[in-house]
């Protein structure tokens, strides 16, 4: 399997330390962030680790969340429905809650609400949650996650694709090796072991073994 091409290039870690001055700019999913706006009012688990050591004079950090965004908080859970985040902003699939009820609209208007921020903050790299219907990077679901026989599927969320196509690089929480090169980025080190982004772990070696990546 090839490396996903929404994850910043080698260059990019190679780019002059940030400082205070000329920081780097992240833009964050708010519930990474801290902010409780997930579907049920949360912040979809303790990302309090992640999140300290982007807090700092060298980082500008940019939330949002497209989800809450559209339809508020709390909310049903939105999934691509045959087809990616791309396919969806293409028309060629659609995003539906839960119960069926069909967001494209509101996840199309969002993702682009979502990317048009990041333009006007010259976002330089984009940290996301991985698996949401928006937010995905690495890994979404095809279908409702709710269904007894729910199944993956590669590639982006609605947002996501639309930061991706604006040339956004792209880190999900489960993205342990860019995350590293990352934090080494800002604190001049280079620590970075053995750690493993999303693809390259053995739960998505296994599971797209016989799947094209889009």
């Amino acid at each position: 399997m090839h490396r996903p091409h929404h994850l910043p290039d080698p260059a990019f870690f190679q780019r002059p330390r940030p400082t205070a001055d000329q920081p780097l700019v992240v833009m964050m999913s708010a519930c990474l962030g801290g902010i409780h706006c997930g579907v049920d009012g949360s912040t979809n688990g303790d990302h309090t680790p992640l999140r300290a050591w982007l807090v700092r004079p060298e980082v500008k950090l940019v939330k949002f969340c497209p989800e809450d965004f559209a339809f508020g908080t709390p909310r049903m859970t939105p999934d691509s429905h045959g087809g990616n985040g791309f396919d969806v902003l293409d028309g060629k699939a659609r995003s539906l809650a839960e119960d069926g009820t069909d967001w494209t609209e509101g996840m199309v208007r969002a993702a682009y609400a979502m990317r048009d921020r990041a333009l006007r903050e010259q976002v330089d790299v984009a940290i996301l949650m991985d698996m949401s219907g928006a937010c995905g990077s690495t890994v979404t679901y095809l279908g409702s996650r709710f269904a007894p026989d729910k199944v993956y599927q590669q590639g982006p969320g609605v947002a996501a694709a639309a930061l991706i196509r604006a040339g956004i690089p792209v880190i999900s929480q489960r993205d342990d090796r860019s995350l590293r090169k990352l934090r080494d980025l800002l604190d001049g080190t280079d620590m970075l072991t053995d750690e493993r982004d999303h693809w390259e772990k053995t739960w998505y070696q296994e599971y797209f073994a016989h799947e094209p990546r889009p």
